[in-house]
Parts: C-alpha cells; structure tokens; sequence
C-alpha cells in the first residue's frame, strides 16, 4: 500500500493516530529515499509535539527492525542482553557481560561510541591495544559459542531506518520523544535476537532523562514494546546526578573495570553490576546462580581476558597514558557534599575522551579520576579530580565546565542507587 508523505505528515500534525500501513509504509519509503529528509524531519517534529501511543510505537518500532536483517544468533546458551541509557562513567557493560556469561548465559552486547558527555563503550575498549570492535556476524555467534560474551558495534544492516533517522533527529531538535528514544533503543535490541533484556535507565543531571518521572515513562514503554515483541524485558531505573565510580573517559574507566572483575573497584559500580547480572540470569533461567560467588572466584576476569583476546586486544597491555595530567584541589576542610555528573561528563568531553560530532576522534588517556565523591571528607589543598589529557590548552575549558561541580558544606544527602524496577 501506498501512501503520500504530506498525508501522513498531516494525520500526525492534527494529534491523529497513524495506522500500522502508514508507519510501515513511510518507513521503509523513508529508508529507500522515496520519502525526503525535510518530510520525515517535519514527521518527526509532529511526533516529538503529539506523540504515539503504544500500540503505535511497537509498530513502528517494528517498522525500523523490518528495515534490515535480524541476527541468527546459534547459539547453545541462553541469550540476554543490557542496555544503559548513558550516563557518567558508566563502564557498567564491561563487567557485567563477561560476568553474566561466566554465569552461564551467552551475551550478545552491540554497543555505541560516546556523544557529547556520556561515554561509548566502544571508544572504552579500543583504548586496549589491538582490540577492534567491528565483527560480523559469523564472528559474532563463534565467539559467543566459544567465550559467552562479545561486545562489538552494530553490523550495518540493523535497523538503517534507525541509523538514517537518528542522524535527522539530532540535527532537527527532535530527539527528546520518548516513543522515538524508546522505539530507537529497542528496534536495535530486538534485532540483535537476545532472548532477554534488562534495561538501565538512569535518571539525574547526568543522565539524559533528568526526573525520574520522564526515566520511569521511558523504560515502562521500553519494556512495553520489548513484550509486544516477545523479549523478556525488565528496566531498573538508576541514579545519575553523580558519576559512577571514580573514573570518568576511556583507559582509566577500563582499569577501573579489570580491578572490579579482579575482585576490588568502587562499591557502587560492583553493586550496579551485580544487581543487573542477577537480573540479566533471571530472564536467561540461571536465577540459582549467585553472580556475587562467579566474580570472587575470578571466573568473570578469565572470561574477560579470553573475550578482549577474542577481538583481537591484548588483556595484559598496558593501557595508554595521558601526556598531561592537572590535579584540582579541594579549596577548604570538609565533607563533599555534591559532586555533578554532567559538569564532570561535559570536562572530560573536553579534555578529549569524548566527541562533539560522530566522525570525531577521541582521545583514549583522557578522562578524570575522582579523588573523593559525596560523602568523603577532603582536607584544603589535597587533590579533588585529576584531569587526563593529551592536549594541555583543553584544561581551561574543562575546569570552565567543572565549574560549579562540587560542593564542601557538611554531610551528602543520600541518594539510593537504584531507584525501581519495571517488569512486564
């Protein structure tokens, strides 16, 4: 069936419901260039300021898997998959897929690189010498048939609707639509084949949903459409006004992410990971395998080094070091009291571990290592945050960025890590 572009571009402009024909139709003709870009950017503008209710975004959602290919993962493991909607030293992914498929599970992980000051898991691990992100999908299913886990780019015939309208949202200001976030984020994950899929949606200044009313609506849409096609979803909702763990770029969150699978790390990033690998063998029938005893006993670091090797990396490298490093002091005696992610994301974006626009390169030594975080006690002059760099002129702008970050008044407010879960 055929439509006209401006037909549908109305239906949705006067607060209609799109039929499933017409979302299916325009997406594909948007895909094969039939539909322009300026009609699929005023498409997407009517939908950021009307919306789409569920039935609408699981089918378009389907609509953007339907645009390419669907892994065929063989696999002789139960298959489960994680996706973080991006935060501040969220090197989350590193430990948990080896440690979830120490388990037992096998773990497909197709990741992103960082954009603007959230951080790429990709761009993470290529700081590890040798290791290449880029697999296909033969190499996919051998590796998760031999290690258990891989953590790779998308192969490019996932979704390309997607790819093609992910780009036009960012350059349209129409990228703040949960049915476009969520129907983006799910349309990848559905076509990777994982049998499972737990969500970590974080909410907080460092997050992209900044209430936790906005992260709640996204991740029950989320999980929403994972159960309209037949994923077993769940979604917790995790805190993001300060900075996971105590390293912020690409090289020192991967050493922070070996000390936690060799037993040691920063307590709230082995909670996160522990509290989402027990989530992860749930939906994959290992709910009697206790992930707190597989990474004592050092089975995830073995799995570790055997999936960097797999891809190509050297687990026992060493990883690159800054050509510069700036120590920030705190100014007087007291208690930390507040330390904000996004300032913290946005200075070591410019200090060159993340990227302004896609094609950008990154720095893989720069980033910030937190000295302290809320509730720790600093003395005047002792080092707050040690800034990584190789380029010394972008330190004025990331102290500019820091700014305001932190606070030294008296004890920090408690903010519990994990704020809900949503099942289907």
């Amino acid at each position: 069936m055929t439509f006209a572009a401006v037909d549908v571009i109305r239906a949705k402009r006067d607060g209609g419901r799109l039929s499933d024909e017409q979302i299916a139709w325009v997406l594909d003709a948007y895909t094969r260039g039939v539909v322009a870009e300026e009609q699929m950017a005023a498409l997407a503008m009517a939908i950021f300021l009307r919306g789409m209710d569920v039935h609408e975004t699981a089918i378009w959602t389907g609509a953007m898997i339907d645009s390419g290919e669907r892994l065929a993962l063989a696999v002789d493991r139960p298959t489960v998959d994680k996706h973080s909607t991006g935060g501040v030293g969220d090197k989350i992914t590193l430990p948990l897929a080896p440690l979830v498929a120490a388990c037992g599970a096998a773990v497909p992980q197709l990741s992103g690189r960082g954009l603007g000051h959230t951080g790429g898991t990709l761009d993470k691990l290529e700081s590890i010498p040798g290791w290449r992100a880029a697999l296909s999908t033969e190499e996919i299913t051998r590796q998760l048939n031999e290690v258990g886990a891989v953590v790779c780019a998308a192969t490019e015939g996932l979704a390309p609707a997607d790819r093609k309208l992910y780009a036009l949202r960012d350059v349209t200001s129409t990228v703040e639509s949960i049915p476009l976030i969520a129907s983006s984020i799910m349309s990848k994950k559905i076509a990777e084949g994982s049998a499972g899929l737990v969500l970590d949606v974080k909410t907080g200044t460092g997050a992209f949903m900044k209430t936790a009313d906005q992260a709640r609506e996204l991740a029950r849409t989320m999980v929403g459409i994972g159960s309209a096609h037949g994923v077993a979803t769940t979604a917790l909702l995790t805190e993001m006004s300060t900075p996971l763990g105590r390293a912020v770029g690409n090289a020192v969150e991967v050493a922070e992410a070996v000390e936690v699978l060799r037993g040691g790390g920063p307590a709230d990033v082995v909670a996160l990971t522990l509290a989402l690998a027990r989530e992860m063998l749930t939906l994959a029938g290992l709910s009697d395998v206790d992930p707190a005893r597989v990474l004592a006993s050092g089975g995830a670091y073995e799995t570790w080094c055997r999936m960097i090797s797999a891809q190509g990396g050297d687990p026992d490298a060493a990883l690159p070091k800054p050509r510069h490093v700036h120590l920030v002091a705190a100014p007087r005696d007291g208690v930390l009291s507040r330390l904000d992610a996004y300032a913290v994301g946005v200075a070591a974006w410019r200090l060159g571990a993340g990227r302004a626009r896609k094609e950008d390169p990154v720095q893989h030594a720069a980033g910030i290592l937190l000295h302290a975080k809320p509730g720790d006690t600093v003395s005047a002059g002792e080092p707050l945050l040690e800034l990584h760099t190789d380029t010394p002129d972008a330190v004025p702008a990331a102290l500019a960025a820091l700014g305001d970050a932190f606070e030294i008044d008296g004890p920090a407010p408690a903010h519990p890590l994990i704020l809900d879960s949503i099942r289907t």
